[in-house]
């Protein structure tokens, strides 16, 4: 039965890369390749993630620069970027994208921490919907049997446990998003 336990620590670990992975797509003063995450290029037909068919660098700590693979296409990652969400104008020079970031103003930075502390909040959603699974389960074997009441009553406080530890490392990852964003 503590494989249950296992188990959930294990999706709950999945939870928090998930919840790194959305902060990652969150704007802060710096370039991030990660921000590009979410875009696509019509190649050919097919939307294509940049990051598949570009390599992107962050020469300067406010600037990306995006090589295409295919110098035919820099102008579709061009229009890409620029049709983007991002509130950038790329420029290009050659077969090479420049975006540079603009400063954030402070209510653009306020912004940004409450749809960092939503993406954190669903973390923590996803990671009591595993926890009230894995109780359910170890309330089942109990009920039908597979072991006592007090072998039941130690796998649930083993799995409040790791419910807790995951969720501060989620507060924690939010904590230090917040600190990032708001930096000038």
């Amino acid at each position: 039965m503590a494989d249950v336990i296992s188990q959930a620590k294990a999706q709950m670990e999945k939870s928090v890369e998930s919840t790194k992975e959305n902060f990652s797509g969150i704007r802060t003063g710096r370039a991030n390749p990660a921000l590009l995450n979410g875009l696509t290029v019509d190649y050919y037909g097919v939307p294509t993630p940049i990051k598949s068919m570009a390599s992107i660098g962050v020469p300067e700590p406010r600037t990306l620069s995006i090589t295409p693979f295919d110098a035919s296409q820099a102008g579709a990652v061009e229009k890409a970027v620029r049709d983007s969400d991002l509130g950038v104008s790329p420029r290009r020079d050659g077969n090479v994208i420049h975006v540079t970031m603009p400063e954030l103003t402070e209510d653009r930075r306020k912004e940004y921490v409450k749809l960092a502390k939503t993406k954190a909040e669903d973390g923590k959603v996803a990671v009591r919907n595993i926890r009230r699974k894995a109780k359910e389960s170890i309330d089942k074997s109990v009920k039908d049997g597979e072991f006592g009441e007090d072998e039941g009553d130690r796998l649930l406080k083993e799995l409040d446990t790791v419910t807790k530890q995951v969720s501060e490392n989620i507060d924690t990852l939010l904590e230090s998003k917040q600190k990032e964003i708001m930096e000038v």
